[in-house]
């Protein structure tokens, strides 16, 4: 695989990831590469889910709820995470916005019949309150560049605050910064700039780069968030809830 990580090998990383010790409902690609800022030197984030045997479910000997492997190929680094069916649907139906974003992925490395159909039931799982995720990760992002002065935390910031904005408003998910930019109207003009120079380089300094209304635009997208929480027509709870039981349970017992 080429060091340069802004274009991905999906034959590639779909031989590499092969051979692991559960069967995969999917893997797909997460991080920069789905928020649409990769560098030539970023990580490749794989993240999925796997089925365990039933005997490792009901037995003694109980199964990896998480399975988590990193390779290197050609001074690039590869990092797979998955979960069990069970792990992975309880994350999907409590406000988890990684889970959804990773089944949601559009870079697909592997697939089947059950991930189809669980992305199919995925808008199904999506309530108001996944504006607190939301929220959350961009305040903790935003305390990551705050410490670090790169751009990285700070687009992720920026990333987090306009998904979740964009999904309290129109019920659908996009992860993807430069999109999110033309769909958002709070979104600021300076982004692309931004994006820009993290795409040059995956520690760019945002110092020179950043203009000083930041800190006022990413407090109006703090409240913009909540206050598009409040206005939702989101439900409380996942509507899709019985029928991503019911998919477990079919996979479970094979039926």
């Amino acid at each position: 695989m080429s060091r340069d990580m802004t274009t991905l090998d999906l034959g590639e990383l779909r031989e590499i990831t092969a051979g692991q010790p559960y069967p995969l409902l999917f893997v797909t690609v997460s991080g920069a590469h789905l928020y649409g800022f990769p560098s030539r030197d970023s990580d490749v984030d794989l993240r999925g889910a796997h089925l365990l045997p039933i005997e490792e479910v009901v037995g003694l000997r109980a199964g990896r709820a998480t399975v988590d492997i990193a390779w290197e190929r050609n001074g690039a680094e590869i990092d797979l995470v998955t979960h069990d069916a069970f792990k992975f649907f309880r994350l999907l139906l409590s406000r988890n916005g990684y889970v959804l974003e990773q089944l949601l992925s559009p870079i697909v490395v592997t697939s089947s019949p059950a991930h189809e159909e669980l992305r199919a039931l995925g808008p199904g799982t999506v309530t108001r309150h996944h504006a607190h995720h939301y929220r959350g990760f961009a305040e903790t992002q935003k305390r990551l560049y705050a410490t670090s002065g790169e751009l990285k935390p700070l687009l992720y910031t920026f990333r987090a605050y306009l998904t979740g904005l964009y999904l309290m408003r129109s019920g659908e998910l996009s992860a993807h910064l430069p999109a999110l930019a033309g769909l958002v109207p709070e979104a600021p003009g300076y982004l692309a700039e931004l994006i820009a120079a993290k795409v040059a380089g995956e520690h760019r300094a945002a110092a020179g780069l950043v203009p000083p209304a930041v800190d006022g635009d990413l407090a109006a997208l703090a409240a913009a968030l909540e206050d598009a929480r409040t206005v939702t027509r989101l439900p409380e709870r996942p509507p899709a809830e019985d029928a991503v039981h019911d998919l477990l349970v079919r996979l479970r017992t094979g039926r």
